[in-house]
């Protein structure tokens, strides 16, 4: 994972000028995350407060005129045909029956497996920068259903706005929590998602809340127990920036993350971290970087 400078966020790098073919690919946070029941079919009610951050990936897409999808660099232990990137752009082709093309690299600077959407934004951006590429006119709402045969959570990357959902995370009511700056860290461990929501120790029944009540109650995370009982390198990391400032666990892990009012009080605590801690400086954004470069 690269630890990039403060003033590198994807919207200063818009600023000065970026290519038509240049997409962001931004992170997103659990701001909160509680489970509320276990359906019959195995499936978990949550309610999640989601924002992105204004940082990410990049994907330079060029189109060409033969079928092809073209992946660079090489992903080591990742086959090109499970990589969401390459699925996300043959799904689309598929549907829309587009006979072209594309070159996509990726300029990967977000850490896989921590928690914060990195491979469901790279489909997002995908589906979203191939569909004004190819002309193929989906809707939002189209490529949005698309991305849902991807991954949970690529819907949310699509819509492109800071969302509350609900159920098993398909109802989406726009939100507008503060953008605050957060230092985000990832511990040297993976994850895995069914692993954390199969524990038996795991909270499936915190009360269901109305949005207006959960914005002004502190935020949490119900899976954050059950990953620090199994990971100590996430705890450590916690417990360290506890001493600094409101801290938690962001999706099933393994990033945390912790809130800050300002730059210049995030740029101080992330200088004086731990020399084997690695992470990143960032604000929220309520806008997805990529909808606001599309929008300009």
């Amino acid at each position: 994972m690269k630890t990039v400078s403060f003033s590198t966020t994807l919207s200063q790098q818009i600023a000065k000028g970026n290519p038509k073919n240049r997409f962001p690919s931004p992170a997103k946070l659990n701001l909160f995350l509680y489970i509320n029941n276990k359906r019959p079919d195995g499936y978990h009610e949550l309610q999640t407060l989601f924002q992105f951050l204004d940082y990410g990936d990049w994907l330079t897409i060029d189109v060409i005129d033969t079928p092809e999808i073209i992946l660079t660099p090489f992903i080591p232990n990742l086959a090109v045909e499970d990589n969401l990137i390459y699925r996300a752009a043959k799904l689309l082709q598929q549907k829309s029956g587009v006979k072209k093309g594309a070159k996509i690299h990726l300029d990967k600077i977000l850490p896989m497996g921590g928690g914060i959407g990195g491979g469901s934004s790279n489909a997002a951006t995908t589906l979203i920068a191939l569909n004004k590429l190819w002309q193929t006119g989906f809707s939002l709402q189209a490529l949005s259903d698309l991305g849902l045969q991807l991954g949970a959570d690529v819907p949310i990357f699509v819509h492109g706005k800071a969302a509350f959902a609900e159920g098993v995370g398909e109802k989406m009511t726009d939100c507008y929590p503060k953008e605050k700056w957060y230092i985000v860290m990832k511990p040297d461990v993976s994850i895995a998602t069914a692993k954390i929501f199969a524990d038996p120790h795991l909270p499936r029944n915190t009360p269901k809340r109305v949005l207006s009540q959960l914005l002004t109650e502190k935020y949490e995370n119900d899976c954050e127990k059950v990953v620090l009982n199994h990971y100590p390198e996430v705890e450590e990391i916690l417990l360290w920036l506890l001493q600094y400032a409101p801290t938690r666990l962001t999706g099933t892990g393994a990033c945390v993350f912790a809130e800050f009012d300002s730059e210049s009080a995030a740029r101080t605590v992330f200088q004086m971290k731990p020399e084997h801690f690695e992470g990143f400086v960032a604000k929220g954004a309520n806008i997805s970087p990529l909808h606001q470069l599309l929008n300009d």
